[in-house]
């Protein structure tokens, strides 16, 4: 006989999802689903929906719902963002099924920019000039619900033009290279120092049907040729201080004129990371802030 399940689920901001579903990472909590149960679930608001993991009935208990809780409820305090204040936990006992992948069924695209994200066998239908993302949940780096994740594919909506050339520094996925490429770069190469990372960046570059345009590296700097420079736009999502110790290669690595998006910078450390930003020659023309994350769009002048 199957066991029950306990469903936790909690409504809340989409880019702040992998948050969450970071905060239910812990004990016989494994499997995180996105979106409503069923079709039966009300529609959640605008820019809101669920997120949801499950727990084995015999590991349910108070204690258990106490740590959830106080993951959940300070998650406001430690990113800042005022949204998350209030969230509200509900636990359902469920039938058995297989819930690692219910969420299938009630999947809807993640709409950043001109980009609509959906997973590798989704069925439902695209809007007019949607340009379709293929990534699946799990992997390298999550769903691109992240609100880093999310900042850098806008930018990478707004500024990659047809036959530009694009470096990703910690490419990770390579979520940003196969977007640049699918936005019409000629050439996007990512780099990361996780080998476990590649395999999966050049299965999503495939899939997305870009792999002949993207090119993905084991290592850091080094790995890049004396010759890969003048780039049209350097990304970066990354921690502050290695986007502080490598704004000078990642400048280095640009053409002038040419643009840059860096993210995954705590809010904290804005004023180094800016000062080395400024260090090696770039121009921070705009500071995008969600929560306790910070994300510098610039340009190296002419």
């Amino acid at each position: 006989m199957l066991p029950a399940w306990i469903e936790i689920s909690v409504l809340a901001p989409v880019e702040w999802h992998e948050l969450i579903a970071d905060a239910f990472a812990l004990g016989p909590c494994t499997s995180v689903a996105f979106g409503r149960a069923s079709l039966a679930t009300a529609e959640p608001p605008a820019g809101w929906d669920w997120v949801r993991t499950f727990v084995i009935e015999s590991d349910d208990g108070p204690e258990l719902r106490a740590r959830v809780a106080g993951r959940i409820a300070e998650l406001a305090a430690s990113t800042g963002a005022d949204e998350l204040s209030g969230l509200e936990l509900r636990f359902r006992r469920l039938p058995p099924e297989d819930y690692a992948n219910s969420w299938r069924k009630s999947w809807k695209a993640v709409r950043i920019g001109a980009f609509a994200i959906t997973p590798y066998d989704w069925k439902g239908k695209l809007r007019a000039g949607d340009l379709q993302l293929l990534l699946e949940p799990g992997g390298a780096f999550g769903t691109g619900r992240h609100a880093t994740t999310r900042a850098c594919l806008r930018a990478v909506s707004e500024r990659v033009l047809p036959g530009q050339r694009v470096l990703d520094a910690g490419t990770g996925s390579g979520v940003l290279c196969v977007a640049a490429a699918l936005r019409g770069a000629e050439r996007a190469i990512g780099f990361d120092i996780d080998p476990n990372a590649i395999p999966y960046a050049l299965d999503l570059a495939e899939r997305n049907g870009v792999a002949q345009r993207c090119e993905f590296r084991v290592g850091a700097f080094e790995c890049l040729h004396d010759s890969e420079r003048e780039f049209d736009g350097v990304l970066a999502n990354i921690f502050a201080d290695l986007i502080a110790a490598h704004a000078a290669d990642m400048a280095g690595r640009l053409r002038r004129g040419g643009w840059f998006a860096f993210s995954g910078c705590v809010m904290h450390k804005r004023e180094t990371t800016l000062a080395a930003i400024a260090a090696a020659g770039l121009r921070v023309e705009a500071v995008h802030t969600r929560g306790r994350w910070d994300t510098y769009r610039g340009v190296r002048p002419k």
